[in-house]
Formats: C-alpha cells, sequence, structure tokens
C-alpha cells in the first residue's frame, strides 16, 4: 500500500486549513451579525425604558453604575455603551463623574454575553433561527418582529460560536499551531503579559470585545487552550475594548477625551492588580469550578464546557471587582483626569455634530439626544426673538446685538441640517415604531425653529433698511410693532414649553392664542393703512411695516406648526 508523500500531506494541511478559515470566517461572521440582531431587537422592545434608564442617571456613582448594568446588558456592548456615554458627554448633557459610573456599570453589563455563550444550547442555534425567521419575516405586529428579532439574534450567536467550535477542533493537531501557541501561555508572569498584549490587539482589531470572548471561548471550550490563557485572553480583551471609545473621542471635546481616558485607565487598572496576583486569581476561579479541566465526550467529540463557564467566571469576576474597588474613587478619578487634561482656554460649545455616527447604533437613546437639540434649538429662537425686541424698542442700530442675532441664525441653520442628517441615518436602520415617529416629528419641528430663525433675521433685516434710508418708524407703528412683538414672543415661549415637557395636551390653546394673534396683526394692519392716508407715509416705510406684520404672523404660523407636530397633526 502506497504511503502518503509529502507533496499530498501538504496538500492536505492546506485544504483543512482553508476549510478552517472558511468554517471560523464565517461562524465569527453569523455571531457579529447575530450580536447586532439582538442588540437591535433588544432596544426596539426596550426602547422607552432604555430611555428612561438614561435620563436617571445623576450624580449618585450607584445609580449611574446601575444604569449602565442595566443598558449595557439590554444592548450586549459594553463598546456602544461606552460610546454612547461618550457622545453625551461631548453633547454637554451628562459630566465626567456620572459618565464614569456608567462606564464602570457597562464593564460589568458585559460580562453578561460570556453566560449566553455558556449556555448548553449551541446545538439549537438552527432551530432557533428557522423557528424565529418565520415570526419576524411574516408577523405584522412590531412587537413580534422586534422579539422574533432578538430570539433570532441568539439563535445566530449559538449557531456562529459553534461554526467556529467546529473549525477550532483541527487546530489541536496541529504541531506548528501548538509549538506557536505554546510561546503565549500563562505559566509565569511574563507570559500572562503577552496573553494580554495578543488579547488586547486583536480585540482592538476587531473592535468588538464580544466577538473575541466568543473566539476564546471557542478555543477553551474545543481544548486548543487551557482555561488559564482563556483567561489571560479574557483580561487583555478588557484593554482593546476601550479602543473604540478611544477612536471616537478623537475630534470630541476635552470631556470626551477625558471619558475615553477614563475608560482605558479603569481597564488597565484592572488588568494591573490581577496580573500580580495572577495564579491566586486562577486559583480562586478553579475553587467555584474545580472542573474547569475536565473534558466531555458528547457524540464522540470531545469538549471542556466547565473551562468555558470558568472563563465567564474570569470575566465577570474580573469586572466586578474592579467596579467594587473603583465605584467609590469616581470624583478622584475625574479630578484626575481634569489634571492630566486641563479645560482649554477657548470655550468649547456642545454640538450635534460629534454624536451623529456615534448614536446609531442606540436608536432608543440617539432620539432622546436630538429631542434635546431640537429644545436646545428652541431656546436660541426664543433668545434670539429676546434680543431683538431691545432693537425694536430703541429704533437705531445696536451692532452687538445685531451680530449676536446674525450668529445665533447661522447656529439654527447648522444644527438643524445636522439633526436632519442624524435623524436620516437613524431612520435608515431598523428601529421601532415610535422612534420613526418621534423621528419624523423632531424632523418637522427641526426645520420650523430653523425657519423662525429666518424670519427673526429678516425682521432684524427690516430694521436695518429702515435706519439705512434714515427714517424713523411713527410712535403708533412702533408701539404696536413691541406689542405685537411681546405676544409673539410668549407665544413661541409658551410652545417651546411644550416641546421641552414633550407634551401634546396644548394644541386648543396654540389655536385660540394664534388666531388671537392673526386677529391683532389684522387690525394692526387696518390702522396702519388709516395712517397713511392720513400722515402720508412713504410707499418704502409702509412696505416694511407691512413686511414686519407678515413676518411676525409667520412666527407664530411655524410656532403654531411645532404644537401640531407634537400632538400628532400633519
Amino acid at each position: 500500500m502506497r504511503g502518503i508523500t509529502l507533496k499530498e500531506y501538504e496538500g492536505m494541511e492546506t485544504g483543512l486549513i482553508v476549510k478552517m478559515a472558511f468554517g471560523i470566517t464565517g461562524g465569527l461572521g453569523i455571531f457579529l451579525l447575530g450580536m447586532k440582531n439582538m442588540s437591535e431587537g433588544m432596544q426596539a422592545v426596550a426602547g422607552e425604558r432604555m430611555r428612561k434608564l438614561i435620563n436617571a442617571v445623576t450624580n449618585n456613582r450607584i445609580v449611574a453604575c446601575g444604569v449602565g448594568i442595566a443598558v449595557t446588558s439590554l444592548i450586549q456592548s459594553s463598546s456602544v455603551t461606552s460610546v454612547m456615554v461618550l457622545g453625551m458627554v461631548n453633547a454637554g448633557l451628562m459630566n465626567l463623574t456620572q459618565a464614569i459610573g456608567v462606564i464602570l456599570g457597562a464593564d460589568i453589563g458585559t460580562t453578561i454575553t460570556g453566560w449566553i455563550l455558556v449556555l448548553e444550547v449551541a446545538r439549537y442555534g438552527m432551530p432557533i433561527i428557522g423557528l424565529s425567521s418565520f415570526f419576524f419575516l411574516f408577523s405584522k405586529r412590531d412587537s413580534v418582529r422586534y422579539t422574533a428579532m432578538l430570539i433570532l439574534g441568539l439563535g445566530m450567536v449559538f449557531f456562529g460560536l459553534q461554526l467556529m467550535k467546529e473549525g477550532f477542533y483541527p487546530l489541536r493537531e496541529m504541531p506548528g499551531f501548538i509549538v506557536w501557541f505554546s510561546k503565549f501561555t500563562p505559566t509565569s508572569y511574563f507570559g500572562v503579559l503577552r496573553c494580554c498584549i495578543i488579547g488586547a490587539m486583536v480585540t482592538a482589531l476587531i473592535q468588538s470585545s464580544s466577538a473575541t470572548l466568543g473566539i476564546t471561548m471557542g478555543l477553551v471550550g474545543t481544548g486548543v487552550i487551557n482555561f488559564e490563557t482563556a483567561a489571560a485572553l479574557v483580561l487583555g480583551e478588557n484593554i482593546g475594548t476601550t479602543i473604540t471609545a478611544c477612536l471616537a473621542s478623537i475630534g470630541g471635546s476635552t470631556n470626551a477625551k477625558r471619558t475615553a481616558c477614563a475608560h482605558v485607565l479603569i481597564k488597565v487598572f484592572g488588568v494591573t492588580w490581577v496580573t500580580a496576583c495572577f495564579p491566586f486569581y486562577i486559583g480562586f476561579m478553579k475553587t467555584i469550578v474545580p472542573e474547569a479541566a475536565t473534558a466531555v465526550i458528547t457524540n464522540g467529540m470531545q469538549s471542556f464546557p466547565y473551562a468555558m463557564t470558568a472563563t465567564a467566571l474570569s470575566h465577570s469576576c474580573f469586572n466586578m471587582a474592579n467596579v467594587l474597588i473603583l465605584l467609590p474613587f469616581t470624583a478622584a478619578l475625574a479630578k484626575l483626569l481634569h489634571r492630566i487634561m486641563p479645560d482649554r482656554a477657548d470655550k468649547e460649545i456642545p454640538h450635534l455634530k460629534y454624536l451623529d455616527i456615534r448614536m446609531l447604533d442606540t436608536p432608543a437613546i440617539g432620539i432622546e439626544q436630538s429631542h434635546v437639540e431640537i429644545v436646545r434649538m428652541s431656546e436660541i429662537a426664543r433668545k434670539m426673538l429676546s434680543t431683538l425686541k431691545s432693537i425694536a424698542e430703541k429704533g437705531c442700530r445696536d451692532e452687538t446685538a445685531e451680530r449676536k442675532i446674525f450668529e445665533q441664525e447661522e447656529i439654527l441653520d447648522n444644527v438643524q441640517r445636522e439633526i436632519v442628517e442624524f435623524l436620516s441615518s437613524l431612520l435608515s436602520g431598523t428601529v421601532a415604531h415610535h422612534v420613526m415617529n418621534d423621528a419624523r416629528v423632531q424632523l418637522r419641528m427641526a426645520d420650523e425653529y430653523e425657519s423662525i430663525g429666518d424670519y427673526i433675521t429678516n425682521i432684524l433685516k427690516l430694521n436695518l433698511k429702515l435706519l439705512g434710508i434714515n427714517q424713523q418708524m411713527s410712535q403708533a407703528g412702533r408701539s404696536e410693532i413691541v406689542e405685537l412683538h411681546d405676544r409673539v414672543f410668549e407665544f413661541v415661549s409658551f410652545v417651546n414649553e411644550s416641546v421641552r415637557e414633550d407634551t401634546n395636551q396644548t394644541l386648543p390653546r396654540a389655536y385660540t392664542e394664534g388666531n388671537a394673534i392673526t386677529h391683532f396683526i389684522k387690525e394692526s394692519r387696518a390702522r396702519h393703512l388709516e395712517r397713511v392716508g392720513t400722515e402720508g407715509t412713504s410707499p418704502l416705510k409702509s412696505l416694511i411695516f407691512t413686511d414686519m406684520l407678515n413676518s411676525y404672523r409667520r412666527i407664530k404660523d411655524h410656532a403654531l406648526n411645532i404644537a401640531e407636530a407634537l400632538a400628532g397633526e400633519k
């Protein structure tokens, strides 16, 4: 019988490597897609709860930590949570101490992924995918569809992990891999550090600690690596996951950079003290899971489920211990970061443009952030009206006030454009029906506020035009304009309050007050025409007055449109 030649053996090994690569890559892709579907499905189902949770963040470090745990448990990604927090800090909606508390909680919340992977239901991944797919594709109820998406994602996670584990099995029989990997065993302090570096580098490259944790669980579950190596790799993966927040902080505010730095320092601190006592740490894990090195034979296949359990446990224990140590020192850590990164000399203005990409993975939270920006637009419009009154009363140039109005109008234009870009991107993804409705309402309100800013600027230009021809409005005309301005200002302020409180119960009052303003404008126009006939006002001066009346009426109309949008009117 002819033996196998070297060339044939090399061909067989090449074919095996290709088969392994396909299985591992395909499994990882399905795993990541499953995590995405789980996250989106959970957000769609529990989006309102997430919004309430994020609004509950206070300076109480325990509350902030609890919010971090809850939100990350829902979206199954500490990277998404940290980037979301980064965006909120960058927009001025959360301070550094609050952000540190949420990040600490996220470190605990993300450990749930490991326990999901430990569940002995990997073989049921395909049936779960099949059954949930029918509900997702054919159900007309949003709640059923998004719940099915969540379960579909869970099935894909299990199936992807199973494919990766099957792809890893041949590695145990490859001498070259065993020799190479023996260089990265945690038998010494430097061996532990090497494993940590490998884990950190791979996670930084993939930018998903869930993915690298899945790979690690697959390796330890098939016996390619032992529990000690897996625990050391997991430590490094905890550092590698901070790369996402670091990249997101580029171009952000100083506080955003401090938040990203806090995330790195928290992880580095934890890994430093655990690696210093690694043998005792591993020994403690083995007292809880003494069967960590025990193999189990199922259908002729050898696996190490207890090693997977011990790995998930080490991930949880590391993060929980680190949080318990650091939680009392969140304020001190914030002060340290302020010293490391002092405030810039120029005043930083919170801006939505730093949130557009970061919040797309969390639409339930993203819609809350855009609402805050709508409130900000309403406040800018109110300030523009307040500044305009001083110009209308004086009847003379005020270059400081004029410049302020033009600058604020430009800010309104920019914020409105950014809100449109942000919400358009958000709506292009998978979002719940109520999020979609909220986004459409906000798009309309942003457009209305931008139009209000345009008409305020138009009134200022009419004033400047009047002064440019060395003309003054009559005392009666000026008194009517000031009174009209006050009425419109009160109306816009009333609508702004409704926007701030996000209430839809104010439309009847808005109609009543809006009609009263319209009636006052008609009377003012009639009185103006009487004055033109008796006083002989110039045509240009008369035209400027009527244009001002029209601009105030348009401001009122746009404010009324906002009230209608809040009430769900089309």
